[in-house]
């Protein structure tokens, strides 16, 4: 057991997690594709339609799981940030660098085609609404998230700066969940519940449920993408580095 253990801690050397993912990245673009193709195509061609909505309402099969994977990635990157706080290890804040662009178009995503939503069904591109709102801060913890670092030039001084600012705006994760539980808000409930048999017909269901998955994989494909240029740019001055470019060139 202790020897499996050692095998694993060792990825959290960037040297040895660089070419892991390296590895992991093609296959997580196949799931993507995989996932992404048929939810598409039963997202907006075998759905039925909806008898309030007509068929603006398929936006949802795009803003549902881009507002899921906002949250998670949030706390996924808060969580990467926390333990290069608390353990002092470079990968973790590398990882959580990275999270930050995509969980940052995920919520992009979301407060876009939520507008589109929202024009038809509330006759107004934006509200003032209790989750709309906490979403539009999640948004910009994100991008502050990315400005923090950016605007300082030491590295592990910009990882520690931003776990602090991303450990902080964690509080705004739960209020963006239970927000429709909380205040009054235009925003519907959720349709999908743990708890709950799904208010929604079984195509809809699927059509979300393999979206979902596909905006997963994109995740962690471009994560795992944009951590290895991070990984090059940070350790251009170790030997295994400079190795690896003199192979390239």
């Amino acid at each position: 057991m202790n020897n499996k253990l050692i095998h694993w801690f060792k990825y959290a050397s960037p040297q040895s997690f660089y070419p892991l993912a390296g590895k992991m990245i093609p296959w997580f673009w196949v799931l993507t594709l995989a996932f992404g193709l048929p939810g598409l195509w039963i997202s907006f061609f075998v759905a039925p339609t909806d008898f309030q909505q007509g068929e603006g309402y398929r936006i949802i099969f795009i803003h549902v799981p881009a507002a899921w994977m906002s949250m998670f990635l949030y706390i996924v990157m808060a969580t990467w940030a926390g333990l290069g706080l608390a353990l002092n290890t470079r990968l973790s804040g590398m990882l959580a660098q990275a999270i930050a662009p995509t969980g940052a178009l995920m919520a992009f995503l979301s407060l876009w085609t939520g507008a589109l939503w929202g024009k038809p069904m509330w006759g107004a591109w934006w509200v003032w609404d209790a989750r709309l709102t906490s979403a539009l801060i999640l948004f910009f913890l994100y991008i502050g998230f990315i400005a923090l670092q950016a605007a300082i030039d030491d590295a592990r001084r910009a990882d520690k700066a931003g776990a602090i600012l991303a450990l902080v705006g964690v509080v705004n994760v739960p209020i963006i969940y239970f927000s429709v539980k909380w205040w009054n808000t235009l925003h519907q409930g959720s349709t999908i519940n743990l708890t709950k048999a799904p208010s929604m017909a079984t195509t809809m269901l699927w059509g979300m449920l393999l979206m979902a998955l596909a905006f997963w994989m994109y995740s962690i494909a471009v994560a795992l993408t944009r951590v290895r240029a991070i990984i090059l740019e940070r350790e251009a001055h170790a030997e295994w580095v400079k190795e690896l470019n003199e192979v390239k060139t």
